[in-house]
């Protein structure tokens, strides 16, 4: 039945992962949150929507109180005027590589959510992240596509499903937020 094969391959993939990456990626996340540089998130379709998702967990899930302050992060797939203005104007394979020039700083970390690693637009975010001394990760399905090569550090599941490399991205962002939580309630 396909519930018990598609929860298969997910725990299959789990299991079998080493998480020194995921580890690598909220460790970056935490000196960005202690020294109040930014997050930026992005992808296209699904991959936009859980960018947005894990904008707020970051952003406020992972605060121990309301008197603590969340990490800086912004899902850059979050504006619909923003998106549709730069499509429109300059082209959508630039729609996050603009924002990223203009809203990025040396040191912040660039995530970004593909299931091919291949889309245009990406593969343009990440170069324009490395160019200005952003520290570059992705989460990324199927073969990783050019991405996996470009990013500082590619969380990687090699898997040929879309809706597999979606909730992946969730659950290490899900990983990163709980261990971010444990972290910063300790100081």
């Amino acid at each position: 039945m396909i519930f018990e094969q598609y929860s298969e391959q997910i725990m299959r993939l789990l299991h079998k992962r080493n998480w020194d990456d995921v580890l690598e990626l909220a460790t970056a996340i935490q000196e960005i949150w202690s020294t109040s540089g930014q997050l930026l998130i992005c992808g296209n379709g699904g991959s936009a929507g859980n960018a947005v998702h894990l904008a707020n967990d970051f952003l406020y899930g992972v605060v121990k109180d309301k008197s603590s302050r969340g990490i800086r992060v912004e899902a850059l797939s979050a504006n619909p005027a923003v998106i549709t203005c730069l499509a429109n104007d300059i082209g959508y394979e630039d729609i996050y590589s603009v924002q990223i020039e203009t809203k990025g700083s040396r040191g912040d970390v660039l995530l970004v959510l593909s299931g091919s690693g291949n889309s245009p637009n990406i593969v343009r975010a990440l170069e324009a992240g490395k160019k200005i001394g952003m520290r570059t990760y992705a989460i990324l399905g199927y073969t990783g596509g050019s991405c996996k090569d470009l990013a500082d550090v590619a969380i990687h599941f090699p898997i040929d499903d879309m809706q597999i490399s979606e909730d992946l991205q969730l659950i290490v962002g899900h990983m990163c937020m709980q261990w971010l939580w444990s972290e910063i309630t300790k100081a």
